[in-house]
């Protein structure tokens, strides 16, 4: 099966951060042996283990650091997903409120709506959203909400251009829970609908092609069953235990986030029908049947959510890693001499998104607020991220 195409440093291994990465879950385990990667463009020294650091391989220009020249938004509450709509505005979506908020790029927010039937508990509530790739005929936004009755759903409703109109359940029957609920949804270049879904805390579903935890589905905009897909049903790869980003390269090649629990968050390179491992593996396993991603990371790290993927670079948003990171051309044959690189560490907290505007730049969504006394409390907005290749 494919090995991984970027190398990792080994580390210390660290035991006093929950693995989850989002709101802390006391049932799961801690620690574990972890591993990390250079950051930003410091130069050689030493790791907290002695072992010499390495300088983040800078390739005639490409890697240059990312700058924010402004704010899209400020004063969000838990914001989760960002979506472009054809005029250059963006829809936002708030997990726990359940609201979408419409941003004109210049800092301007107003409510266009609340979406009905949100549970919002732990991870679950209001997350990814989606514009119909034939939006200027149809009209139509697909969000992913947590529902009653301990299910995640996908729904569609009409936009025009001012409010809501009523959600039509597209996708019924997801697995829920206060954890790993995935919750990112894109349309493909191939028109096809997409959906990280999570493994609801049930690891064992996630090899059970029979079940939709754990995996990425594929679907037509409807919610059918695209006839060429892999395997029966929506499942277009399994073993999966936490997917909340993922995006396609200008030539197709999809890539995906990974929340690993105690050792290893990953990026996988998705192909249909493949298995990514869990719970068998975490991190690179090089066992038969099970695909090994081609990055890896200590989870406190990354914890990775949105994924942007741009002119052969793939961005991830990390949650506890509080920081951007930057793979450089992951899954081409040059890949082995660039490693990964991390903008931001600390500054602005917990970073929930990442997309490509419009107009080329980054827009980084942040993920402060969590109502409960965080220190960061009402600091959620959209940074405006310019990015700078040689």
């Amino acid at each position: 099966m494919r090995r991984p195409l970027v190398l990792v440093v080994l580390a210390l291994s660290s035991a006093t951060l929950a693995a989850c990465g989002e709101d802390t879950d006391p049932t799961e385990p801690q620690g574990g042996s972890q591993t990390s990667v250079p950051e930003q463009t410091g130069g050689a020294g030493e790791t907290p283990s002695g072992e010499p650091s390495i300088e983040p391989s800078v390739d005639e220009g490409r890697l240059v650091a990312p700058t924010v020249v402004g704010e899209a938004a400020t004063g969000l509450l838990a914001p989760w997903s960002v979506a472009f709509l054809p005029d250059g505005q963006a829809l936002v979506s708030e997990r726990d409120s359940a609201r979408i908020m419409l941003l004109d790029g210049a800092g301007a927010a107003a409510e266009v709506g609340e979406v009905p039937d949100v549970v919002p508990a732990g991870e679950g509530g209001l997350l990814g959203l989606a514009i119909s790739p034939d939006f200027a005929t149809d009209q139509l936004v697909y969000a992913y909400r947590s529902a009653p009755g301990s299910v995640n759903q996908i729904v569609r409703m009409t936009f025009d251009g001012a409010t809501l109109g009523t959600p039509e359940v597209v996708l019924d029957g997801i697995p829920s829970n206060t954890i790993h609920n995935g919750g990112r949804i894109h349309f493909g270049p191939d028109g096809m609908l997409y959906a990280g879904v999570g493994d609801a805390g049930n690891t064992g579903a996630a090899q059970d092609t029979g079940s939709l935890s754990g995996k990425i589905l594929r679907m037509m905009p409807d919610g059918s069953v695209p006839p060429d897909n892999p395997l029966d049903g929506l499942v277009w790869s399994y073993g999966h235990r936490n997917v909340q980003g993922f995006g396609w390269n200008e030539d197709g090649t999809m890539f995906a986030s990974e929340f690993g629990q105690d050792t290893y968050d990953e990026l996988n390179l998705i192909e249909p029908g493949n298995n990514y491992g869990w719970p068998v593996a975490e991190g690179v396993s090089g066992l038969d049947g099970m695909v090994d991603p081609v990055v890896q990371w200590a989870t406190d790290d990354a914890s990775p959510s949105g994924v942007a993927v741009v002119d052969g670079q793939v961005y991830l948003a990390g949650l506890r890693g509080e920081r951007l990171w930057q793979v450089p051309n992951p899954g081409s044959d040059r890949a082995s001499s660039l490693e990964p690189v991390a903008w931001f560490s600390g500054e602005y907290g917990r970073l929930r998104d990442v997309v490509v505007a419009p107009d080329g730049n980054l827009w980084l969504v942040t993920n402060n607020t969590d109502g409960r006394g965080s220190p960061r409390d009402g600091d959620d907005r959209i940074l405006i991220v310019q990015r700078t290749l040689g």
